[in-house]
């Protein structure tokens, strides 16, 4: 391997923000208030930590632990959740929340599940320890001495359980082993230079995780499926203004919950991507949207089923 890793071979792409269309993607994720103003605020500290030493000096002075232990947390989030729950769209684009609210770009990194090799052995390891050599390298110029950076970073890890398995699995590799403590030390490292970057990892098995990288995370967020007026709030925002009822969408809200003989519902991009364009579609091209029409169109679509997670 050279001395050197072509950056295309870490990441899929360099994406900067802010970027409308990532705006847009971020503005359509409704039902996840909670989870999108939690991860902007973390995000943001970490490229402002100003903001919080001044609310610190505001109304908490007496207490400069408090805001030490926050400050000193590690910059890495784990998003947790079954499929289609809106985990990866959320960390795909929250870096355009937080570059708008402070005025500076952010560079969002993508790392590339080819990052785990083609199993020679140490290829894994020095691929994540490049990774994160260029991440540390661009977080350094992001700096300044003024408190708040220049800029901020996102290193993306989805299907994170691919890279991060739990060294306690008996039956894991040692160059599995060997790349998951090259990724807890990529963190550390990023922790410890206290640079504007932050590790999101996504994953739909929570429990497959090496229990050390989730005692790193400074959060855990799960990401349930919507429930009933998370998908209202889905339905409403696209279908009350093609002129659907309060009855009609109520129906889909109904159809696209639990049913009898099944215990799940639709998950956002059910919603998103299957259900809506099928309505859609479905009057294409000689009539309007109808709302007995996008019932029946409902009830004909299978929502994904569940993730079924195993312990290792």
């Amino acid at each position: 391997m050279n001395a050197i890793t072509p950056i295309n071979e870490l990441f899929e792409r360099r994406s900067v923000f802010p970027d409308v269309g990532s705006q847009e993607r971020y503005a359509r994720l409704v039902g996840l208030d909670d989870h999108k103003a939690q991860l902007t605020k973390m995000l943001t500290l970490l490229v402002n930590p100003a903001g919080l030493e001044n609310w610190h000096a505001k109304h908490h002075a007496a207490s400069p632990a408090l805001l030490s232990m926050v400050l000193r947390r590690p910059p890495l989030v784990v998003m947790a959740g079954d499929v289609g729950s809106g985990k990866t769209e959320l960390a795909e684009t929250v870096g355009d929340a937080v570059a708008r609210a402070e005025k500076i770009d952010v560079t969002l990194l993508p790392l590339s599940l080819s990052s785990r090799g083609q199993g020679r052995v140490g290829e894994m390891t020095q691929l994540l320890s490049a990774a994160f050599d260029h991440t540390v390298a661009e977080g350094m110029k992001l700096k300044s001495a003024n408190g708040k950076a220049r800029g901020g970073m996102i290193m993306l890890i989805d299907e994170a359980d691919a890279l991060a398995q739990s060294r306690e699995a008996a039956q894991m590799h040692h160059e599995d082993r060997a790349g998951v403590n090259a990724l807890i030390r990529g963190v550390d490292r990023i922790a410890n230079g206290r640079l504007p970057v932050a590790v999101i990892m996504c994953t739909n098995r929570l429990a497959s995780l090496d229990p050390a990288v989730k005692r790193r995370a400074a959060d855990i967020l799960v990401f349930e499926r919507p429930g009933d007026e998370q998908r209202r709030a889905v339905l409403q925002n696209a279908l009350k203004t093609a002129g659907l009822t309060t009855r009609d969408i109520d129906q889909l809200v109904r159809i696209t919950g639990p049913q009898q003989g099944r215990d799940h519902g639709f998950t956002f991009s059910d919603l998103t991507q299957r259900l809506l364009p099928a309505i859609v579609l479905d009057a294409y091209p000689s009539s309007p949207i109808k709302g007995a029409r996008a019932v029946e169109v409902a009830a004909r679509i299978l929502p994904t089923p569940p993730f079924k997670e195993q312990s290792p």
